[in-house]
């Protein structure tokens, strides 16, 4: 054999190997994506619940970029040769996986809602069926600050141009109900154009920012904030937006009227009657910046109305030495269980009702099962609360039922988002109108 048949053998040789190593690996990655795609559907995380990656799959090309390319991890993978949702609960919208296809195959974006029973219609400027009435923020299906921040200044923008012959001292020319970021953007706008607005929130400032842990890392994405100027990093603690929107309050001299929930909007004539736990307002526009949460959803177990009992951690540095456990299994009981289990003396334990966590971040994902493995944390998967004692909790699962010595408990099992109220304003769902705008 010559000189240079040797070296096309080896040249070949290595090459088969190098196309065989790849092929084996795309090949074991695509079928335990197919396996946790079926995983997901039977779960039910395969439907998201808000906003998520379309994918063109006339346009995919199966690069997998997409994949790589979200920050969440889980919610795409390749079947079959084709990017897919695997996990579309976990999709937050950032659109990164959109900004990563090199053929422009995927839009972040709610889909289809003609048939969803808990977005509300709205028109291309946030407009619901009820002239006048806008909706700002997740409350209209979109997560993210920076959706909120965009769709308060858009709504606010909307109503100026339909705005009539002003305002008279006992209307406003809008109320903007929630003070996160949605309804800072919308009051920021309306002052910027002289608007006669009234601010009100059931809490103060903040919005869902309010129910973080402490030192919660915030993921955004850059955007201009109407009259204040640009949030120009990714990444932000809770205490950092706090202290944003403390800045923007004093600046310009915002006033948000608290403990003020809303309890229904009438029509009256040409305007709308605001009533709140308190008050009445007669505005002739209403932007609703409400957010999804609502109220804490409830176990409805014994015990649940004691003290000890919480529904949000604020101050994991607060609990030490304590027997503590946590009810739930997305992001905040996850991240609220390894707050607590870093502090002294503590021993934390989640009662979890699915057979593993199926909606958290994969960093958080990361973490826990380190956590888990390190026996910091316990977990009782498939599992649910039967009573909660002054000192003790019982659990119940497949197997048995048990008590475990307890100091306190945090739920964290979603809220109720203020769909019931929405209805008796008389706000239309998916569905629910026969027409488009």
């Amino acid at each position: 054999m010559s000189e240079s048949e040797i070296i096309w053998f080896i040249f070949i040789l290595i090459s088969g190997v190098v196309f065989l190593t790849y092929f084996i690996q795309v090949r074991r990655r695509r079928v335990k994506d197919e396996k946790r795609k079926k995983e997901a559907e039977s779960l039910g995380t395969d439907k998201p619940l808000n906003q998520y990656p379309q994918i063109d799959y006339y346009r995919c090309i199966g690069c997998g970029a997409c994949v790589r390319a979200c920050p969440e991890g889980g919610v795409l993978g390749l079947v079959h040769g084709k990017a897919t949702i695997i996990n579309g609960l976990k999709c937050v919208g950032h659109g990164m996986c959109a900004e990563a296809c090199p053929v422009n195959g995927i839009k972040v974006g709610l889909g289809d809602i003609k048939t969803r029973d808990d977005i509300p219609i709205l028109s291309a400027s946030n407009e619901t069926n009820l002239p006048g009435i806008y909706i700002a923020g997740e409350l209209g299906g979109l997560a993210l600050i920076k959706n909120a921040i965009t769709q308060g200044n858009k709504v606010v923008n909307d109503i100026i141009k339909n705005l009539g012959n002003g305002s008279s001292e006992d209307c406003f020319d809008v109320v903007i109900v929630g003070a996160g970021p949605a309804g800072l953007s919308a009051a920021l706008t309306a002052k910027q154009h002289n608007l006669r607005f009234m601010l009100i929130d059931q809490q103060n400032a903040g919005g869902t920012i309010l129910q973080y842990p402490r030192k919660k890392v915030v993921m955004t994405k850059p955007v201009e904030i109407p009259l204040f100027g640009w949030l120009k990093k990714h990444e932000y603690t809770k205490e950092e937006l706090l202290d944003i929107w403390e800045e923007i309050q004093q600046k310009f001299q915002l006033k948000v009227k608290t403990n003020e929930k809303l309890e229904n909007i009438e029509k009256m004539n040409k305007k709308y009657k605001l009533t709140t736990k308190s008050s009445t307002y007669l505005a002739s526009n209403v932007v609703l910046a409400l957010g999804r949460r609502g109220t804490p959803r409830k176990l409805n177990v014994p015990g649940e109305d004691k003290s000890k009992v919480m529904y949000k951690l604020l101050d994991a540095e607060t609990y030490q030495n304590e027997d503590i456990l946590i009810v739930g299994g997305g992001d905040s009981a996850v991240e609220a269980a390894m707050g607590l289990a870093r502090q002294p003396g503590n021993n934390v334990t989640i009662s979890y009702r699915k057979s593993r966590f199926v909606r958290i971040k994969t960093r958080n994902e990361q973490l826990i099962s380190r956590m888990i493995d390190d026996r910091k944390i316990t977990v009782f998967f498939d599992s649910n609360i039967v009573q909660i004692g002054d000192r003790d909790v019982t659990i119940k699962n497949d197997q048995e039922e048990f008590s475990i010595p307890n100091s306190y408990v945090f739920i964290f099992a979603g809220g109720e988002p203020p769909l019931p109220l929405m209805h008796k304003i008389g706000i239309k769902f998916g569905g629910e109108l026969e027409s488009d705008f």
